[in-house]
């Protein structure tokens, strides 16, 4: 009875302890398609940490709104502690409505050293990192997504400037994260220059494997 008992109570906490797949890759390498993608096929929650970002920025006057905003605009890394409070505010919450929706994509984070560094020393017991799926795309189509999409998006980062900046912080913050956990064996990496499709049946053979 004891023992049974205690396996449930494992379980229990087992399941309380979300499971997180990072995804990265520079603007406009597919990261937000895919993850609509895997949502449907796989009960991933998809977190988007810049979509969280524009989210808190647009509600108006909050503590955070404004500083966003200006980092936004010009293309830096928001302060690592409001990120990180925003996607365990969210997982939170999602997982508070159903104890069963334990899987995340965290889309767009970590970053840099920072965001990264961040997340260890808050989250790193309570969360489980499976791996880092990494859409590989150069710089140019990047770009030249990004500005397709910025016809019809509203986004005000989807411009020629922003992106520039948005690039450049990419190549110098994030590529070094990739690399750091590609030498831990946890990065699944895709080619992201392909069509959304093509792209996806990648995809399917990395989270198959994986579950």
């Amino acid at each position: 009875m004891v023992i049974s008992c205690w396996g449930a109570l494992v379980r229990k906490l087992m399941m309380m302890k979300p499971k997180v797949v990072f995804v990265l890759g520079g603007p406009g390498a597919g990261k937000g398609t895919q993850c609509v993608k895997i949502v449907k096929q796989y009960g991933y929650t998809h977190l988007s940490a810049g979509d969280l970002l524009r989210a808190e920025r647009n509600k108006g006057a909050t503590e955070y709104g404004e500083l966003i905003d200006n980092h936004i605009k010009e293309g830096k890394i928001v302060p690592v502690e409001i990120t990180i409070n925003l996607i365990k505010r969210a997982m939170e919450e999602t997982m508070n409505q159903d104890a069963t929706k334990d899987k995340f994509l965290i889309d767009g984070f970590p970053r840099n050293t920072d965001n990264l560094e961040g997340w260890n020393k808050n989250m790193d017991t309570n969360a489980d990192v499976k791996f880092v799926l990494f859409f590989d795309c150069s710089n140019e189509i990047c770009i030249e997504r990004c500005l397709e999409r910025g016809k019809g998006s509203g986004r005000t980062d989807d411009n020629i400037s922003s992106l520039e900046k948005r690039i450049q912080t990419y190549m110098q913050s994030t590529k070094p994260i990739i690399e750091l956990y590609e030498k831990q064996g946890k990065v699944r990496r895709v080619d992201g220059a392909k069509s959304a499709d093509e792209v996806f049946v990648d995809v399917q053979k990395i989270f198959n494997a994986e579950n």
